[in-house]
This record gives C-alpha cells, structure tokens and sequence, in this order.
C-alpha cells in the first residue's frame, strides 16, 4: 500500500477569523476515503490562526505567535476530531521542530510512532512545534516540514493543498493568459528565489516555499503534487483516477 503525506495551509482552514468547517470537513472526508486505499498522513498548519479566533493578539510578535499557537493547538485538533469522528477514524498529534530530523535518536522515534500509528489504524497529525523553541530550531513553514515528513517517512508522494490550484508560468493575478504547468521536472536556482508573499496573514509560505518542498522531494526521487485545498476534485482525480485537469506535478524526468 502506498504511504501519501497530504499537507494543509492556514488559508485553507481559517476564514475571516474563524475555523472553516466546511473546507475542513470536504478536507477531512477527503482523508477518510483515501485511507481506504493508501496509508495516509496529515501536516497541518493553523495553531496560531486557531488561536487568534479565542485570542487577539499580534502575530508579529514571537512571544505572542507561541501563545496564540498554545491556545490553538486544542482548538484546531478538537475540530479535526469531531470531524474525523464522523467517518470513525482515530487520530493523533505528532509537534515536531528541524531538529528532530537531525538527530537519529528523534528521527528513528519519529518514524517509529508514525509505522506503530498507521499499524494500528490510526491517522497521525504533525504539526510543528513552535511554542518552546527557539526559531532557529523550526523550520518556518510546514511545507518544508511535510517534506521532510514524507521523505523521513518514506512516503510515495506529497500532496499539497493549498490556496493555489497549481503553479503556473507566471503570476495569475498580474496575467490572466497565466497557464498551469502540469508536470515540472525541474526547479531553477531563479525560482526558488523569486519573492512572493503569502495570500493569508496566518500563513508562513508562498510559492517559494513549496517550490523549495517541491525540489527536496525530486531531489529525493520522490513526487509532488500541488492543487487547490479550497476545491479538492483534482486532489480526488489525481488520487482515485490518476488523472487531472488542475494541479501540478513536480517529479523527476
């Protein structure tokens, strides 16, 4: 059976403040049926979005972004549960930061909690843990933590969802001729350093930050895909068809 690691942002899972349960709940259906034919693993973002539904605080702030990912954390996996609890599914809540990937200690427990909760049919949630370390010790982004989840993971492919339905060959919102480029083969040194900001104020990545994902994994000769988290039918064309009319497909030659 196929390991995939499906990644989520923030703009994907908050709405004007608030959780969107709606996009959470096609997100979390979603899960549940691709369990039925791979082995299935969420990084999330969307701690500190989270939190600021209960708390109003600046996020710029380093002391007040842990505090609001503090008071986010319950509150976004209580939402994932009552969801998952619909489909019968059980879950769990795995907080990383970079360093767990540079010490065989924590990778061999990481990886080994990851096999005992797919074993046991549980659906694992990484998320990172940005609330007692330092930002030297985070990775910034949980595209480059999904990442390093499904290479560490030995996953198949990473399939990202996002506020974006694709990378396209120039910026859709300054040229509407933009077009999707549906598969990629390779990332150059140009494009990994072009800027592009976030759509969300809750969100740390960008296309930058996927595209960085995106070459680890081909690096890796391993796969990605990137589509829309908003509009899930090219994620559920690509798992269950094969095919698709969105979406990007970053992978080898």
């Amino acid at each position: 059976m196929q390991r995939i690691v499906f990644k989520v942002g923030s703009s994907v899972l908050t709405d004007l403040d608030n959780i969107a349960k709606e996009r959470m709940l096609n997100l979390v259906s979603l899960l549940a049926e691709a369990r039925k034919k791979y082995e299935v693993i969420l990084v999330t973002s969307g701690a500190v979005a989270a939190g600021y539904t209960a708390l109003k605080l600046d996020r710029k702030k380093e002391i007040s972004k842990k505090v609001l990912a503090s008071v986010g954390q319950p509150i976004l996996m209580s939402s994932y549960k009552s969801k998952f609890d619909i489909f019968n599914v059980d879950i769990a809540q795995i907080l990383l930061t970079e360093e767990d990937f540079d010490s065989r200690v924590h990778t061999k427990i990481f990886q080994q909690i990851i096999d005992r909760t797919l074993e046991s049919g549980i659906l694992p949630i990484v998320n990172e843990n940005d609330i007692s370390t330092t930002p030297e010790q985070l990775f910034g982004d949980n595209d480059q933590l999904s990442a390093h989840v499904a290479h560490y993971t030995n996953s198949d492919i990473l399939i990202i969802l996002s506020d974006i339905d694709g990378y396209y060959d120039d910026n859709p919102k300054l040229n509407p001729n933009a077009k999707i480029k549906k598969i990629v083969t390779k990332i150059t040194d140009e494009e990994l350093k072009q800027e592009h900001s976030p759509n969300n104020e809750f969100a740390s990545g960008g296309i930058v930050t996927k595209l960085k994902a995106a070459k680890y994994m081909m690096d890796k000769k391993r796969k990605m895909f990137l589509c829309s988290g908003y509009d899930l039918s090219s994620a559920r064309e690509f798992l269950f068809q094969d095919e698709y009319e969105k979406g990007t497909l970053f992978t080898n030659p």
